[in-house]
């Protein structure tokens, strides 16, 4: 199996080339960088990896929720390529990619979303090992987030932002929590493999972020309802 893949749904951006079982991986530094990195990165990994695109199964690419610019670049990136070579896209869930690093069958993740919200969902492993998506991914207030019956295992940015807050809102109800686990080109492309294996990769022009958010800013009149200054 050999897949490319990029994530770029926060500050902390990568890619990686996964070929038979092995994944090797590039970090980019810096939200301002990925646009520069990201094409030039790929281009190393896929040389030292003596590939050529056509010779991939599949690229894949953090489809988020996270910073809209940062998608809609890992989005264009993996469309281009692949409608160039004639190959599917994985659009993987970022938040996926973060339960994939736990070893908890059970994980909440939630994320840092700014403006005053987090991105969450749920996942439980199937029998396979892979996190499966439990309801849907939601973007909500801190104190809205609404958990699944059970105990879970958390993780993401969401819990080091908004550490009193999902406390007070999930008392009782985590087993144990990593704050500082962020999507990874590397689990992008494990993940991705899976779609492969599914038959379930889309056509590149069908791909698409996964925005769960529709805005980026608030209004005026929604910055003053909050209490903040016009």
């Amino acid at each position: 199996m050999k897949v490319l893949s990029i994530e770029t749904a926060c500050e902390h951006g990568s890619v990686a080339l996964l070929r038979d079982g092995v994944v090797h991986v590039r970090q980019i530094h810096g939200a301002a960088n990925h646009s520069e990195a990201v094409l030039r990165d790929l281009r190393e990994l896929l040389a030292e990896g003596g590939l050529a695109v056509p010779q991939l199964d599949a690229i894949a690419f953090g489809a988020g929720p996270g910073a809209f610019t940062g998608l809609r670049l890992a989005c264009g990136v993996a469309q281009g390529i692949a409608l160039a070579a004639g190959l599917g896209v994985a659009a993987v869930s970022s938040l996926q990619a973060i339960a994939l690093q736990c070893a908890a069958d059970r994980v909440f993740v939630a994320t840092d979303a700014r403006m005053g919200e987090v991105y969450h969902a749920a996942f439980a492993r199937d029998a396979t090992g892979v996190p499966q998506l439990v309801g849907a991914h939601a973007c909500s207030a801190p104190l809205d987030v609404e958990l699944p019956p059970g105990d879970w295992f958390a993780a993401g940015s969401a819990f080091s932002v908004w550490p009193d807050e999902l406390a007070a809102r999930l008392r009782g109800r985590l087993i144990g929590c990593a704050p500082d686990l962020v999507p990874r080109a590397e689990e992008v492309a494990r993940l991705g493999a899976t779609v492969v294996e599914r038959g379930q990769l889309a056509a590149p022009e069908l791909a698409a972020p996964l925005y769960v958010r529709d805005k980026v800013a608030f209004t005026t009149a929604e910055r003053l309802a909050r209490g903040g200054r016009a």
